[in-house]
């Protein structure tokens, strides 16, 4: 059995072109491939005819040793993935009894009368390795022909995901030499352009481990790979170099490593510490009690918040005085002073956070345009309060995922 070199990622469905359904099943693909040390040259998606399909799994086929198809094994008649492959393989279909038998135990499992037109499903290329699917009807198919390896699967991903860690890991696995590991790390406060030229030399003379970075909504993230006999060592090497990355000029603005958000990477941080937080929210309207609240143990560390949206809310709420406002206006750095103090002592936590500032696309002024934003910090030692001079023609919703990132960074560093 000959090693899977390299891959091909084909995703057949009308409905896709359109845009009716979102492929996921790509990225999910390659990511685990990409584990597999299996490399990835192309991704591409087809419609549901005939003529396409097959000029697109043969021009699969002269660039990769192995193509996965992802769709069109239903019942209907424009299902025709399983056609196409064998007849580009020179296959016959015959029934599969095995696949026929799980499938009425399925219909009936479920309380459903399975159509004649279900049988279809049950073909089988002839020599095919059957992929039994215990989460759906139709099974997949592993045919190899020659120096080629076709691999089918099931569209919906509620199946195909557990199939493929299930019954298509363990094949490729076998026909791996390599496993590849990657460890993203992140930055808040160095743009993707910046990241590039201080390791510039890194990723023009590196080719394993391999850097990358990667833009993100007011952050960045670079992707470190190792490839390796095994994931121990890989891990090892991808670890070596964050180590040297850490050296540069960019080790000041990472904040994790594999940590996936700003907001996973602050509740990892306080639960570790013992610490918890509170935040009163003007100009980012909850967004950050939001995403804390979307990691799961945030409870342990998150008393609460407060959108104090209105100056009276800021009065009432979290207790800024109405002469701070008077005096100072709303998007101050005296007012996100008092509202990060005022939300600790209120809600009796250890850190207290604030962010207050002109989102748009109005309110802006001379003085003040579109992007200016106020965070704070507030502990029992004192306070700290930041200034955000974002660009007035970002969207009003990149301004706000910012302010929020920035407040939780600047808590993060407490």
């Amino acid at each position: 059995m000959k090693d899977v070199r390299s891959a091909e990622i084909l995703c057949v469905g009308t409905e896709l072109l359109l845009g009716d359904i979102i492929n996921t099943n790509a990225s999910y693909i390659s990511r685990r491939l990409a584990a597999l040390g299996i490399p990835v040259y192309r991704q591409a998606v087809v419609g549901d005819n005939p003529e396409r399909m097959r000029q697109a799994i043969a021009e699969s086929f002269s660039r990769s040793d192995c193509l996965i198809l992802t769709g069109g094994l239903g019942p209907t008649c424009d299902d025709i993935t399983k056609e196409m492959v064998s007849e580009y393989l020179g296959l016959e279909l015959e029934l599969n009894e095995e696949a026929l038998e799980r499938m009425k135990s399925y219909f009936s499992s479920t309380g459903r009368t399975m159509t004649k037109n279900n049988e279809k499903q049950a073909m089988s290329p002839r020599g095919a390795r059957v992929l039994q699917n215990d989460w759906g009807t139709a099974p997949g198919f592993v045919i190899e022909r020659d120096d080629k390896t076709a691999i089918l699967l099931p569209g919906p991903p509620i199946e195909l995901e557990p199939m493929w860690r299930e019954r298509v890991e363990p094949y490729l696995f076998e026909r791996s030499d390599s496993v590849i590991v990657s460890k993203n790390i992140y930055i808040l406060g160095m743009g993707e352009s910046a990241v590039e030229e201080k390791l510039h030399d890194m990723m023009m003379e590196l080719t394993n481990p391999t850097v990358a970075p990667y833009a993100g909504n007011g952050e960045c993230r670079v992707r470190v790979s190792a490839r390796a006999k095994d994931a121990e060592t890989a891990s090892r090497m991808c670890d070596d170099l964050i180590a040297e990355i850490r050296k540069t000029e960019v080790g000041e603005f990472i904040y994790g490593i594999d940590v996936d958000s700003m907001e996973n990477a602050l509740v990892l941080s306080l639960r570790e510490k013992g610490l918890t937080l509170a935040c009163a929210e003007s100009c980012t309207g909850g967004l950050i009690a939001k995403r804390i609240t979307d990691i799961s143990g945030s409870s342990q560390v998150f008393l609460g918040g407060c959108v104090t949206y209105a100056c009276s809310a800021k009065e009432k709420l979290v207790g800024v005085s109405h002469e701070t406002l008077e005096k100072y206006g709303a998007v101050s750095e005296q007012t996100a002073r008092e509202m990060a103090r005022g939300v600790r002592l209120a809600l009796g936590a250890d850190i207290g956070i604030a962010t207050t500032g002109i989102a748009g696309p109005g309110g802006g002024t001379p003085e003040q345009p579109v992007g200016t934003v106020y965070i704070a910090v507030s502990t029992a030692e004192g306070e700290e309060v930041k200034l955000l001079t974002l660009s007035p023609k970002r969207s009003r919703e990149f301004i706000r995922i910012c302010a929020a990132t920035n407040a939780m960074k600047l808590a993060l560093n407490t």
